[in-house]
């Protein structure tokens, strides 16, 4: 997910680059660090975790119910703090970004919405337990689906047509009158 992230969220913002100004290079960025750090938990989540369960149980529970805001027993220190500080550029970046890509009406406004709603729409359903908060995503990949449909369908003509032009030979001046 978070390497097509970063590769879909590039593209997006090198095709608008020049219409979204400030505020899309402002959500791009917030984006892609989220992106880069997210890598990190998600790979742990699902490689790492499993086999620290036998001997860290309580661990294991703690960094399971982070995502949710439930906590644990264990207290995770930068570990819990780079988790919300990255939460929090996830919902600013959604949101900085979708306005962008709505104010700069060059792909559908309907999916820069969704897009724009999908970071507080996640924070919300962060809220139910572990195992359904992962649909939280789901608004988001949605819109990106949709962007990239609409990047990749995108018509576009030839980047620039032939001139033809006549040129005439100028007679040669020297200055040995």
């Amino acid at each position: 997910m978070c390497i097509f992230g970063l590769f879909g969220i590039a593209g997006l913002y090198a095709r608008q680059v020049e219409k979204t100004g400030w505020l899309g290079l402002a959500g791009y960025i917030l984006l892609t660090v989220f992106y880069a750090v997210q890598m990190c938990y998600a790979f742990a989540e699902p490689t790492i975790l499993p086999l620290l369960a036998p001997l860290a149980p309580t661990f294991v529970a703690s960094v399971m119910g982070m995502s949710s805001g439930a906590g644990g027993p264990v207290a995770l220190g930068a570990f819990e703090v780079v988790f919300r500080i990255v939460s929090v550029l996830y919902l600013l970046g959604l949101v900085l970004f979708g306005i962008a890509i709505f104010r700069a009406r060059i792909l559908p406004r309907g999916a820069a919405v969704l897009l724009a709603i999908s970071g507080p729409l996640a924070v919300v359903m962060s809220l139910l337990p572990h195992q359904f908060a992962r649909f939280a995503a789901l608004p988001m990949g949605i819109s990106l689906i949709w962007l990239g449909f609409a990047l990749f369908l995108e018509r576009r003509g030839p980047v620039s047509e032939p001139v033809s032009v006549k040129i005439s030979p100028l007679p040669v001046q020297t200055g040995a009158d």
